[in-house]
């Protein structure tokens, strides 16, 4: 078993960290510099910054607050939002990102997935796809989860992933914020069809939703969370104890 990352995701909005529950009733949390810096000295093995309105407000993504974060944390730095074109991926990675990654950007164009691999490597470019499910079906949504594409999930992923995406986060709508486990159903299609790394967003409430992830999806790479981190449910340096405890290698 490869070694398994735990990810703290910082979701901005107006330079303040958010949570809501299924993307909506959004709450203000910290500081995303001062919370970066704590995850960088607390465990954390990435950070993802997604600036959640960007795409939805037709604006470029923050970058004063993502270069000062850059500048106080010492593990890699994924950032998403409004990320549009290739001049976007340059600036965010001039800002000290270490990766980049896009969903409605990819949406409204799909060949950018495929310069900015070109161009930056795969392993920079990272897709990230808000899903839902809908008569039966999972759909990608974009603009941070407020349109429905009518895209089929596993068949938009495999596409960006042909095209050169080296990552793919996997954010269940439908579990996101409710705190109730992962989304392995969805997580499981996603492994079978890809062979890139797979990062588990969406559902975390508690350690054992951690080593079911793991235990029951082993090809899963990382666990992503917001909430369970931000309030102290979870503190990482004792989740991962517990992963250890339960067989799950662990950095």
């Amino acid at each position: 078993m490869i070694t398994k990352r735990i990810i703290p995701c910082l979701d901005v909005r107006d330079g303040r960290v958010v949570k809501g529950v299924n993307f909506e009733k959004l709450k203000e949390v910290a500081s995303p510099v001062e919370l970066a810096k704590y995850y960088s000295d607390n465990g954390a093995d990435e950070l993802v910054f997604y600036d959640i309105t960007a795409s939805a407000e037709g604006r470029a993504l923050f970058t004063d607050i993502l270069t000062e974060a850059a500048r106080n944390v010492f593990i890699p730095l994924t950032v998403g939002g409004g990320i549009k074109c290739v001049a976007d991926f340059e600036r965010v990675l001039s800002c000290g990102a270490d990766k980049v990654s896009v969903n409605s950007g990819a949406i409204a164009n799909p060949a950018l997935v495929k310069e900015a691999a070109q161009k930056y490597g795969d392993q920079c470019v990272v897709i990230s796809a808000d899903i839902k499910r809908v008569g039966g079906a999972f759909h990608v949504f974009a603009k941070g989860g407020r349109e429905d594409t009518g895209l089929e999930a596993i068949e938009w992923i495999v596409r960006c992933v042909g095209e050169g995406a080296g990552e793919v986060v996997v954010n269940s709508m439908d579990t996101d914020g409710v705190k109730g486990g992962f989304d392995l159903e969805l997580l499981e299609k996603v492994c079978n069809a890809v062979d890139v790394p797979v990062i588990a967003s969406g559902g975390a409430g508690k350690t054992q939703d951690f080593i079911d992830l793991f235990q029951k999806l082993p090809k899963v790479d990382a666990g992503l969370a917001a909430s369970v981190f931000h309030f102290g449910e979870i503190a990482i340096p004792d989740l991962k104890k517990e992963l250890a405890k339960n067989g799950i290698i662990v950095r």
